[in-house]
């Protein structure tokens, strides 16, 4: 199975799909939204999640869990974990706890699409 395949059939089997939770991409990496907001996502074979304290200290405490870095110049993004495969027991648990955190947030508005201008 190709990777993108792969990774595109591990976070469909995350059990918190709902009329408000929509599959996207982001980072270049399958995630998932709701209110707008993204959550969780998939980068590997790892889990990436958006969570608050101390949900996100928890998280950090597994074995190979660290602060999704997508940049690779040390600058990693502060609410984010990245969940290695080998806790996939937990993944439905965090991205559940990631869920309930953006949930909390007030909706967000979208952006309007930019399209290409036309020349004169």
């Amino acid at each position: 199975m190709p990777p993108r395949a792969a990774s595109d059939l591990l976070l469909s089997q995350l059990t918190i799909f709902t009329e408000q939770v929509t599959p996207g991409k982001a980072f270049g990496i399958p995630c998932l939204y709701a209110n707008g907001y993204l959550f969780a996502g998939l980068a590997g074979e790892a889990l990436l999640v958006k969570l608050p304290e101390p949900e996100r200290t928890r998280a950090l405490a597994f074995p190979g869990a660290h602060l999704f870095d997508p940049s690779g110049r040390n600058m990693p993004l502060r609410e984010w974990v990245q969940i290695p495969l080998q806790h996939a027991a937990l993944w439905n648990a965090l991205a559940r706890a990631a869920l309930a955190y953006i949930r909390a947030l007030p909706p967000k508005i979208p952006r309007a699409k930019r399209g290409k201008q036309a020349r004169p």
